[in-house]
């Protein structure tokens, strides 16, 4: 899998648990809470979707590293074994 495949699906992932952000483009460095509105169990039903789509389970220690979206995509990458760039 590459990185922009783990990238598409963080944000289908993200769309499964708000629809609304299908016609939102997220920028990759910016915070994901500044970005769209999720609250708790918004982001719990995402981090739950990781799961399902890509087979990474988030141990609750590691949420705060879900920064951005590129901070998920290089902590899923990491743990699927993706090469860094």
């Amino acid at each position: 899998m590459t990185r922009e495949e783990i990238q598409g699906n963080i944000a289908q992932a993200l769309v499964t648990v708000a629809p609304e952000l299908a016609s939102v483009l997220l920028q990759p460095d910016v915070p994901l809470r500044d970005q769209v509105d999720l609250d708790s169990m918004d982001f719990l039903r995402f981090v739950m979707e990781l799961r399902r789509q890509l087979g990474v389970e988030v141990p609750e220690a590691d949420y705060a590293k879900l920064g951005s979206l590129a901070d998920v995509v290089n902590y899923v990458a990491a743990r699927l074994g993706v090469p860094v760039r």
